[in-house]
């Protein structure tokens, strides 16, 4: 798997393999990054977060594209140090990316520094992860008004935008196969 677009593109990401993992495909990578750009996310400057990050591939290709920094949370340790390996390898600067290979709902307990522009979430598909993921992250206060929230979920998965939180309005729910990407915009308070 490479890295499709800006500074690392066509670089190699590290990735494990396994039950559950199944990294993004360039083809939803490619679709992802065109979603968030045509609705006004600019790179530069931002702060993006990659929860449930498997081989980190939408957080190394925010950095690719000049965001400022990323964090991923992976909680399989082969997999974190995967996505360190690869931060190593393409030579990210150590401020500009942080690993934390430690439980999603553990690390959303905390109120981050500074809100995210951009959060990627794709949990384990058939674990019932997302929606309490989602609520989570926006009660501690992790993206930013005006940020773009992006979940990567199975296709049949239902995602009533009533049940999924009142400060997030819908602008994207496609589906790549077995594949459904939904992205949402956080609403200025």
């Amino acid at each position: 798997m490479r890295i499709i677009a800006g500074r690392y593109g066509g670089r190699s990401i590290r990735s494990v393999s396994g039950p559950g993992y199944r990294p993004a495909t360039g083809k939803v990578r490619g679709a992802v990054f065109s979603m968030l750009e045509a609705r006004g996310l600019a790179w530069p400057g931002a702060r993006v977060a990659d929860l449930f990050a498997g081989s980190g591939s939408l957080g190394l290709e925010a950095l690719s594209r000049g965001a400022d920094f990323a964090l991923f949370v992976e909680s399989a340790k082969a997999a974190a140090k995967a996505i360190s390996d690869t931060l190593a390898d393409l030579g990210v600067a150590r401020g500009a990316a942080q690993v934390r290979a430690a439980d999603v709902f553990t690390v959303l307990k905390e109120r981050p520094a500074r809100p995210f522009s951009a959060i990627f979430v794709d949990p384990p598909y058939g674990k019932d992860y997302l929606l309490p993921a989602v609520r989570q992250l926006m009660d501690s206060g992790w993206l930013a008004p005006g940020g773009f929230l992006l979940a990567e979920a199975e296709a049949g998965l239902d995602l009533d935008p009533d049940r999924v939180h009142p400060g997030l309005e819908t602008t994207t729910d496609r589906l790549y196969g077995q594949t459904r990407i939904v992205l949402w915009l956080r609403e200025d308070p």
